[in-house]
């Protein structure tokens, strides 16, 4: 058949590049993690998102050589050498806050850069800095794990969220410890160019998009995995390998020939919780990697969890991570094509 023009294939949209000023402010002794985490996630974005350009600069108050806690020393530009308005302003945490807090001209530029820039961020104990600065007044906010008792102390008009990866209160962002930095930081890149943007970052660096869980779980675990005596370290690799057996506080005790008096003291002393919200910790934690990187059903991921039921894992869901196992998998999993690659 000829002389008849089919339809014209409509081509696809190509959305527009949009420059992102990103200033990250450190200072002596900051935890290098904290600078580079959030430089290189915004570097790989604008590496392999074609619509996104990150700016970056990291600034102390002086400018020249920094040396962050792990004394590998790198250039920064002087704050004040930074005219604004910015897109995105970044604040790192590190050792000696004390001394950080007390320092006015640090405060002063944050204050600065904070009053015009679209979004204020930091990353660990950078919450800090935002707080000594009042950015964070009638605000929530985190911090790490261990430091998020000192900011609701010393901060009273903080809501602190001792468990959260990051807070988003307003355009203030916050995040927990050291790589929770890089939790932020996709979430940044996801806010601007959507999800399958920050996924395709996440890809290339070999990190989660997001973790699972917040990082409560990360203080009974990395406690667990120093704990002091071998029998305890012993029965949490066993846990972990032994889900769907029974692990109530009874079977645990047997398991290392002690009484459940003695097991339930020795437990917390060691593992910073109790064995039941240890052993809860693990199985979400499994349960959340199967929903994200497997094709299972929700009633087989509950059985190879130990949940025994999906309305069981589901009431789990619901209080240790304010979602349901289907809302998490829907928002997590990887792709298809994604998996493929």
């Amino acid at each position: 058949m000829t002389g008849v023009a089919g339809p014209r294939a409509r081509e696809p949209a190509v959305a527009p590049v949009v420059e992102r000023d990103v200033v990250i402010v450190t200072f002596e002794g900051a935890q290098i993690l904290d600078v580079t985490g959030p430089l290189e996630v915004f570097s790989t974005a604008s590496r392999f998102v074609p619509a996104a350009r990150y700016l970056t600069q990291v600034v102390t108050t002086g400018g020249g050589p920094v040396r962050p806690s792990c004394g590998l020393e790198f250039a920064s530009t002087p704050a004040g050498d930074v005219a604004g308005p910015i897109d995105t302003l970044v604040v790192a945490g590190g050792t000696d806050m004390g001394t950080v807090v007390a320092d006015d001209e640090l405060l002063a530029q944050v204050r600065r850069l904070a009053t015009d820039a679209r979004r204020v961020t930091s990353v660990c104990s950078g919450a800090f800095v935002l707080a000594a600065a009042g950015l964070l007044a009638g605000r929530r906010a985190t911090t790490h794990w261990a430091d998020c008792g000192l900011l609701r102390d010393t901060y009273a008009d903080v809501s602190v969220d001792r468990d959260a990866i990051y807070v988003h209160d307003g355009n203030v962002w916050t995040s927990a410890g050291v790589t929770a930095g890089i939790d932020l930081a996709l979430a940044l890149v996801a806010d601007d160019h959507g999800h399958r943007a920050a996924a395709t970052v996440a890809r290339q660096l070999v990190v989660y998009l997001q973790r699972s869980g917040g990082q409560a779980q990360f203080s009974p675990l990395l406690a667990g995995q120093a704990a002091d005596t071998e029998p305890v370290r012993d029965l949490l690799a066993w846990i972990r390998d032994h889900l769907t057996d029974d692990l109530s506080v009874a079977a645990l005790a047997r398991q290392v020939n002690l009484s459940e008096r003695q097991f339930t003291r020795v437990f917390k002393a060691e593992v910073g919780a109790t064995a039941a919200h240890h052993v809860e910790a693990v199985r979400l934690e499994s349960a959340c990697r199967l929903l994200e990187t497997t094709s299972r059903t929700i009633e087989q991921i509950a059985r190879a969890c130990g949940f025994g039921t999906p309305e069981s894992m589901n009431r789990s869901f619901q209080r240790r991570l304010s979602t349901t196992p289907g809302a998490h998998r829907h928002h997590f999993r990887e792709t298809s094509s994604d998996v493929s690659r």
